[in-house]
């Protein structure tokens, strides 16, 4: 049975809601008695109590309010009648009753309400182990299942703990970029829900690497001190247990200032402030969203722009687990002969991985029909699934699977996911098919991917 204290905190979830609503209710009143008074005391007074006037909430946001309400009052009278296991089942296929109302928001307000309640622990949080068969060793690191969440959803790292409890093997951070910046003006989102796809064009918003750095330095911290105060007899091994910022596996995901001239100070800056709390890195020279980023992948200006940031990391002090694996990640819109030169270059260098693929600037059928589609940005989605597998099957043959691949890029389900890791990668990334399903979609796609992986293997 569940215990005490989480009974507790349902009720104080539904004591602080309607606390909430109480005070939305009773704040009209105020300026309607400021009113009265006023018709007697003069013009003066009524312009000072129409400011004071509050405004009702949105009829959106009573939506979600009261949907989340009733959902914390159903889970407190359940909380008496279900094991952890059940109740965990149970929350995770509540959020599908939820999500479909997201839609009824503008999509970066969406996404950033989805980050805030992750960040502030009003997510479900995945309590049943995965099955072994899941679990893998990269890098020295062991992932409890193969299943990540893909840069671009919490860029600033403010909720690697919740993205972590729901269940994800990894979280990739990011982009974050060395200098604050705004990104690209709104709108920038533009959802193509027919055809499960996104296109944006955000470009690099990102609150830059010193508050990032703060963030996850807190974070390993907190980790830290709960590994040294539950370390009582542990088993040595040569395989590091969970990562940097839990028991998943935390990538940090590094990009470059838009109007910056040196791309390589740029990633090198990155790497001395935040390699410290990765447990890889990942070098980002395939968004679509930053004017030249893409001709970074060249052979000459890859090879040169790895070996500087290999050579920062590498003159850094690291503990007995090293310095955290480099990847690249690459775009889908690669001819042969570049596709090429970037496995050339993988392999001379000695690169950690490669990340197959970043958004795309085509618009692959069905989704080049849809009004949207005319948007600039990169698309995401079902629609990107092929293009992308395709790419990433031909990178597998032409590394001869020596370099560690991670297949992203349409992924919506545990086919979806078990068909990237027959086409060669070693881990899968979502996040599209995350923003339309949430939290619910992530273990249905690891009990198929398990389910797969027993029959099909």
């Amino acid at each position: 049975m569940l215990s005490s204290s989480v009974a507790r905190v349902w009720r104080r979830s539904i004591c602080d809601a309607v606390l909430r609503g109480s005070a939305r209710r009773g704040a009209p009143v105020a300026p309607a008695r400021a009113a009265s008074t006023a018709s007697a005391s003069g013009a003066g007074t009524e312009a000072a109590a129409a400011r004071k006037k509050v405004p009702p909430p949105p009829r959106k946001g009573r939506l979600l309010t009261g949907a989340m309400i009733g959902l914390v009052i159903a889970g407190g009278a359940y909380v008496s009648t279900a094991d952890e296991a059940k109740f965990c089942g149970w929350l995770f296929k509540s959020t599908e009753l939820v999500n479909p109302l997201f839609a009824l928001l503008d999509a970066e307000y969406a996404h950033r309400l989805a980050v805030k309640a992750a960040a502030h622990g009003f997510v479900p949080r995945e309590k049943r182990p995965d099955p072994p068969v899941l679990g893998l060793e990269v890098w020295g690191r062991k992932f409890a299942n193969p299943i990540g969440l893909a840069a671009g959803f919490d860029k600033n790292a403010e909720a690697v703990e919740g993205l972590l409890g729901m269940g994800f093997g990894f979280v990739e951070v990011g982009s974050v970029t060395p200098l604050p910046q705004e990104g690209n003006p709104k709108p920038r989102i533009f959802r193509l829900r027919e055809h499960s796809a996104v296109i944006n064009r955000c470009g690099f918003n990102s609150e830059g690497i010193v508050v990032v750095a703060k963030r996850l330095g807190a974070q390993h911290g907190k980790r830290k001190m709960e590994e040294t105060s539950t370390s009582t007899s542990t088993s040595s091994s040569d395989v590091k247990q969970g990562g940097k910022a839990g028991p998943g596996i935390l990538g940090v995901n590094l990009g470059k200032n838009k109007t910056s001239e040196d791309a390589a100070a740029d990633y090198v800056q990155g790497v001395h402030n935040l390699s410290q709390y990765a447990d890889y890195l990942v070098i980002n020279i395939s968004s679509p969203n930053t004017p030249g980023l893409r001709k970074l992948q060249g052979r000459k200006q890859l090879k040169d722009l790895v070996k500087k940031i290999q050579a920062a990391r590498d003159e850094m002090q690291w503990a007995e687990d090293g310095p955290p694996p480099l990847l690249v990640k690459i775009a889908p819109d690669l001819s042969k002969q570049d596709l090429e030169d970037i496995a050339a270059v993988a392999l001379a260098l000695r690169l950690d991985g490669l990340i197959i693929s970043n958004t795309t600037v085509s618009r692959p059928p069905p989704a080049d029909a849809h009004p949207s589609a005319q948007e600039t940005g990169g698309l995401s989605g079902k629609p990107l699934f092929d293009l992308s597998t395709n790419i990433l099957r031909e990178m597998y043959l032409l590394t001869r699977g020596k370099i560690p691949l991670i297949g992203c890029g349409g992924v919506s389900s545990g086919e979806d996911a078990y068909k990237k890791i027959r086409s060669g990668a070693t881990l899968v990334q979502l996040y599209t098919a995350f923003a339309y399903g949430g939290p619910a979609l992530i273990p249905r796609i690891k009990v198929i991917t398990h389910i797969y992986y027993i029959y099909q293997t």
